[in-house]
C-alpha cells in the first residue's frame, strides 16, 4: 500500500462531490488495508475542499457495538444546521435518517489530556447534549453496501447534521430513553436503543482520535453519537423530525 492508493480513493470521492455524483465502489474495493488509510483519504478531502478550520468542530462516533472498533469523521461545518433546518437545494444523493443524541464538549482537551481519560473522566468534560438529525448520504453507488473502509474514507457516509436546542448534559438511564421519529406520515418509535448503551460511552476514544499528531479539540466542539432508529429513509418534500422524551426534538425539511 502507497500514498498512490489513498490519493486514488480520495480523487474518487472529490469527483462526485464536485460533479454531485457517486463513484462506483467496486474499482477500490481493496485500496485500503486500515482505518488508518481512510482516515488519510478523510484528511485529503478536508484538505481540497477547505474544510479544516480552527476553533471549535463538528464530528461523528460510533460503532455498532461496544466490542466493535469505533470510527470518527471530522464533519464540514457548512453542512450543519440549527434546527428547524431547511435542506433546500443540499446536493443529497440519499436520504437516510438517524435519531441521535449530540454531546458539546465544555473545556478544550489536548493529546496529553486525552491520553489519560478514562470514560467517567470523559464524560465529564460534557457541558451539554442536544437532539440531532445526521443525514445519510454516499458518494458511492452502493452506499451502505460499499466496503466498511470506502465508507469510512466517505465520513462514514455523511451528509449533513442538523442540532436541536442544547440543554444540560446529564446522567440518564440510557435503557428507559424513548425516542420518536416522523418522517412524513410514518413514525417509529425506540426505547433504549442506542448502539453503545450510552451517548457517551465512546468519548475517550473520540478524543483520543482528535487529538492524534498533536491537535487539540476546543470547548465548544461537538461530536453526534451514533443512532437509535438505524437508517431510515426520507424523500425529497418530507418533514422529519426527531424527538427524545425528556430532552428536545430537531427537524429538517426537504
Amino acid at each position: 500500500m502507497t500514498s498512490t492508493n489513498i490519493d486514488a480513493v480520495a480523487q474518487a470521492l472529490l469527483c462526485a462531490r464536485r460533479e454531485q455524483r457517486c463513484a462506483d465502489a467496486e474499482r477500490f474495493a481493496t485500496a485500503l488495508d486500515n482505518p488508518d488509510q481512510a482516515y488519510a483519504v478523510q484528511s485529503v478531502v478536508a484538505r481540497s475542499l477547505g474544510w479544516k478550520e480552527t476553533g471549535i468542530g463538528y464530528w461523528k462516533s460510533g460503532g455498532p457495538s461496544r466490542e466493535a472498533q469505533l470510527t470518527h469523521a471530522e464533519l464540514p461545518a457548512a453542512g450543519v444546521w440549527a434546527s428547524p433546518a431547511q435542506a433546500g437545494d443540499w446536493p443529497f444523493t440519499w436520504r437516510g435518517i438517524e435519531a441521535e443524541i449530540a454531546l458539546r464538549l465544555g473545556r478544550s482537551v489536548d493529546a496529553a489530556q486525552a491520553a489519560a481519560l478514562d470514560r467517567p473522566g470523559a464524560a465529564a468534560l460534557i457541558d451539554a447534549m442536544a437532539v440531532s438529525i445526521e443525514v445519510v448520504d454516499s458518494r458511492w453507488q452502493q452506499y451502505v453496501a460499499a466496503p466498511a473502509l470506502l465508507k469510512l474514507a466517505d465520513l462514514q457516509a455523511h451528509g449533513a447534521l442538523v442540532l436541536g436546542e442544547w440543554r444540560d448534559y446529564e446522567a440518564r438511564d440510557w435503557t428507559l430513553q424513548h425516542c420518536r421519529v416522523q418522517i412524513g406520515a410514518e413514525s417509529t418509535e425506540r426505547r433504549g436503543t442506542h448502539a453503545l448503551g450510552d451517548p457517551a460511552y465512546g468519548l475517550a476514544d473520540w478524543l483520543r482520535h482528535a487529538t492524534r499528531a498533536g491537535r487539540s479539540v476546543k470547548a465548544g466542539t461537538v461530536v453526534t453519537t451514533g443512532t437509535w432508529v438505524g437508517i431510515l429513509t426520507a424523500s425529497a418534500g418530507d418533514l422529519v423530525t426527531a424527538e427524545f422524551e425528556g430532552i428536545g426534538r430537531a427537524s429538517i425539511q426537504f
